[in-house]
């Protein structure tokens, strides 16, 4: 017998909780009664057809809510997601209900056919998807205006009555994966399968790129050495060092692109279609008709929206640039006091002053990105756009931009204009290794520390309580609802394309950079395996077939640094000296190398299959099966009509 939602039961008799939903303290009766009504309420009637229970707290205050769904409710949220699983033919296709014999270790019984992330992010698809009906209003509050098709959940948190929705951790699974990934000290790889099945598939994309970006860099910094300790000053030994950096950095991209392509068809997400985006939560305007959905959303004017993104926002990015530009005068400033200083006093105190400027500038250049990271949020948020990854691109584009200026124009400046190339030389690494410090520092151990003191306090306070209830739940969810919550994986690719930046850019002067890159890294994977699974709350999974903008902006980056090696090398003493009547046959030959680098680059990145021949072979021939069952499906209905 077929299921269907309305034969779905949502009673269960072992209710397991997946996901918290926070309201805010002093909710009204009225508003809790209708949101959890529709949580429960059968999908014919419009309701997420979940389970859900109040947690008892001490203070007696039922804002705390567990949510939870029965075997068979989670099953058919799969198949509405378009999961895909692994086939006992070893094929991966998108799971259906029907055909649920057919998936590997699928049995009625198994209740870990589905991974608790992917349960947690089917409940997480279906309460984003309740929908107002024909409420004109969130009960209890009238000033909280709902239209039919709206997102119920997203205007609760709007108007501040949910305060949040976050999935819980599982204790057994977390204790055996931070033993496998962080727990002891080795060299080795991570274990991304285990990482996927408990965080999702982005933030094990995340892990993978920084531990492959990690290894990639090792033979940079093999080779680096030698010409750091042998080499220092004599640049035209530095071209064959510069052309097998530009030329590397070209392949273990392209290198990425098929280890990502293996990693996602092998868990799934490569096949998965991608779903009609709904307006992201902070997009508002004049209630209209969508014309492809056909329901009733916002709409805003386009034309409003490119005027304030030209007139507001591109104008306010150029002031934020200009004024970094003017903070990077007052370093230089600095750093002619510093060598005046020396000169002067030619002491040990002297020599150590000189790395002072750079090192406080280091650390403005940090205070700055972040400064303009919120502003760049609220001005991208401002200019209202109705989906998430328009939202992220633009947001994107922003920061990028002005951490790229921020962090290398100084270098620019010292290298093409000052045409100094020591002062270049220590820059670099100071710029390079203040900043690796200052990411460490700030973005685990500081909220590592805090979270620490918070558990203690937190501990203590719930075993003073007497209750009734389950202790443990109750203390994991307090304390989980308190931790901070992981933003995603932006901050943590805008690192590594910084990172990447300081490696290739200037890759002919300091040597060096890859080997403190490489160190720096192999703390980034422990210090944001401990982030993951002890600072902050675990994050909902979110399917990923790549690493999506950011594989562009490597490759950007790595296209610029081509430019600049061969700029560098141009200007060096040994090349000069080879020309020394004609300064345009210089400037020519340095662009024809430029062009036949840039070339080079461009059919290695054409040569090279973005996907394994395998997985090319697996993706056409589910293309195939999919053509011929749709051609078997139209002969059938042809074949009925006829018969009529």
């Amino acid at each position: 017998m077929k299921e269907s939602w309305s034969s779905l039961d949502t009673l269960e008799t072992n209710f397991r909780p997946l996901v918290v939903i926070e309201l805010a303290k002093g909710t009204k009766e009225e508003t809790i009664e209708w949101f959890t009504k529709r949580i429960v309420d059968k999908k014919a009637n419009g309701g997420a057809q979940l389970l859900i229970k109040p947690l008892v707290t001490e203070n007696g205050d039922e804002n705390i809510y567990l949510v939870g769904a029965s075997h068979l409710r989670l099953l058919l949220g799969a198949e509405t997601v378009g999961l895909v699983k692994e086939c006992n033919d070893n094929s991966m296709r998108a799971f259906t209900y029907s055909s649920r014999k057919t998936f590997k270790d699928f049995a009625d019984d198994n209740q870990n056919f589905l991974t608790m992330s992917e349960c947690q992010y089917i409940i997480k698809h279906e309460l984003e998807n309740l929908r107002a009906k024909d409420e004109k209003m969130i009960p209890g509050y009238p000033q909280a205006k709902l239209y039919p098709g709206k997102s119920i959940v997203r205007r609760l948190l709007t108007n501040g009555i949910l305060v949040q929705i976050f999935p819980l951790h599982d204790r057994e699974e977390l204790k055996k994966l931070r033993h496998t990934w962080y727990g002891q000290v080795k060299i080795g790889y991570q274990p991304l399968d285990e990482i996927r099945c408990y965080f999702g598939e982005t933030i094990a994309l995340y892990f993978g790129f920084l531990e492959y970006f990690t290894f990639a860099l090792i033979p940079m910094a093999v080779i680096g050495i030698p010409y750091y300790v042998f080499a220092w000053e004599d640049y035209d030994k530095y071209v064959m060092f510069a052309t097998f950096n530009l030329l590397w950095s070209t392949v273990i991209l392209e290198v990425w692109k098929r280890i990502c392509a293996v990693m996602t068809y092998r868990w799934g997400t490569l096949l998965m279609k991608r779903q009609f985006e709904e307006p992201r939560p902070g997009f508002h305007g004049v209630l209209g008709i969508n014309p492809v959905t056909g329901r009733e959303e916002p709409v805003y004017s386009s034309i409003k929206r490119q005027l304030r993104i030209y007139l507001v926002s591109v104008p306010f990015v150029c002031l934020c640039l200009y004024f970094s530009l003017y903070v990077m005068m007052i370093y230089f400033n600095l750093e002619q006091w510093a060598l005046d200083y020396h000169e002067e006093n030619k002491s040990s105190f002297s020599s150590l002053m000189l790395y002072v400027p750079s090192i406080i500038y280091a650390v403005v250049i940090e205070i700055m990105n972040r400064i303009y990271r919120y502003a760049a949020e609220f001005l991208t948020s401002w200019e209202n756009h109705r989906l998430e990854s328009s939202y992220q691109n633009h947001l994107i584009l922003k920061v990028l931009v002005f951490n790229f200026l921020n962090c290398f124009a100084s270098l620019f400046y010292i290298a093409f204009v000052l045409f100094d190339m020591k002062l270049l030389r220590q820059s670099l690494a100071t710029l390079l290794i203040t900043s690796q410090i200052l990411n460490q520092f700030a973005e685990s151990l500081l909220p590592y520390w805090l979270q620490k003191r918070h558990m203690k306090k937190m501990k203590k306070r719930m075993h003073s309580l007497k209750m009734d209830t389950d202790l443990s739940l109750v203390e994991q969810v307090n304390s989980e609802k308190e931790m901070g919550t992981y933003f995603g994986t932006f901050d943590d690719y805008l690192e590594l394309f910084l990172q990447f930046g300081y490696v290739s850019l200037f890759s002919c002067v300091y040597p060096l950079a890859a080997v403190f890159a490489v160190l720096n890294n192999i703390t980034e994977i422990y210090s944001d395996a401990l982030k993951m699974c002890r600072v902050y709350k675990r994050p909902f999974a979110e399917p990923t077939a790549n690493i999506g903008v950011w594989q562009l902006a490597f490759e950007t980056m790595s296209v610029i640094s081509v430019v600049t090696n061969c700029i560098l090398i141009g200007m060096s003493p040994q090349v000069n000296a080879l020309f020394p009547d004609s300064k345009m046959d210089l400037i020519l030959t340095v662009a024809l190398v430029e062009h036949l680098l840039l070339a080079i680059k461009f059919v290695m990145a054409f040569v090279i299959p973005d996907k394994p021949r395998d997985i090319q072979i697996k993706l056409a021939k589910l293309e195939f099966e999919s053509l011929e069952a749709l051609k078997k499906q139209q002969m059938k209905l042809a074949a009925e009509s006829l018969k009529e």
